[in-house]
C-alpha cells in the first residue's frame, strides 16, 4: 500500500498500490484510482527507473547498436541505450556512460537533449530521454549483460536513416524518435 497521490488536473488520484512483481529491470503493482466522478478503477502498473540513449554523431554517420531483444525475439537496430539505474545520476552522465560501454565513444563536449518522452504510458510509467552526441572519441569498450556481450556496431550514413525507418529496418521506438529528432535538430 501507499499513501494517496495528488489530484490530477483533470480530477484523477491514484489511491492504493499493491506490489505484484519484482524484477531485475521492472517492478509491478496494482494500483487502484479514483475518477472524478468518485468512482475507483484497477490499473496493472509497470514500474520503471527510468532510460536514456544516445544518437551517436560522427561526421556523418551515426552509430548503431544491433543487438536482440528477448521480447520482441530478434535483433534490433538501435542507438545506444540504458536503463536509469544508478540513484542520483543525472541522465546526461547516465547517457555518456551508456555510450561507452556501448558504443566504445566519449564526447567532451554537452550532449545536446533532443526529446523526452514516456516509452508506453498505457501501462507503464518509464520516462525516457534522449541526446545527440558529437566530436566522439573512442573508449574500451565495458558491455554489461550477455545481449550487450554479443551485440554489433553499424555505421549508418545520416542520408539513409529516414528511409531506414519508413522501411521498418530501424523499428526501435526509442530509436525512432532520436534519429528523427536529431534529423530535425540538424535541419535534414
Amino acid at each position: 500500500m501507499t499513501d494517496p497521490g495528488p489530484r490530477s488536473a483533470s480530477g484523477f488520484r491514484r489511491i492504493s498500490e499493491r506490489h505484484i512483481h519484482q524484477g531485475w529491470a521492472i517492478n509491478v503493482v496494482v494500483a487502484d484510482f479514483e475518477t472524478p466522478d468518485g468512482d475507483i478503477v484497477t490499473r496493472d502498473v509497470v514500474r520503471h527507473p527510468g532510460a536514456v540513449s544516445v544518437v551517436p554523431l560522427d561526421g556523418d554517420e551515426v552509430v548503431l547498436v544491433r543487438q536482440y531483444r528477448a521480447p520482441a525475439e530478434e535483433d534490433l537496430l538501435e542507438i545506444p541505450a540504458g536503463k536509469r539505474d544508478v540513484p542520483g545520476e543525472p541522465p546526461e552522465e547516465t547517457a555518456r556512460r551508456e555510450l561507452a560501454e556501448e558504443a566504445g565513444f566519449t564526447t567532451s563536449t554537452p550532449l545536446v537533449p533532443l526529446a523526452e518522452f514516456y516509452n508506453s504510458v498505457g501501462f507503464s510509467d518509464e520516462y525516457s530521454y534522449v541526446f545527440l552526441a558529437t566530436d566522439l572519441e573512442a573508449v574500451p569498450l565495458d558491455r554489461q549483460g550477455p545481449e550487450e556481450e554479443h551485440m554489433t556496431i553499424e555505421r549508418w550514413p545520416l542520408d539513409s536513416l529516414a528511409s531506414a525507418i519508413a522501411e521498418g529496418e530501424i523499428k526501435d521506438a526509442k530509436t525512432v524518435i532520436g534519429l528523427l529528432a536529431a534529423l530535425r535538430h540538424l535541419g535534414r
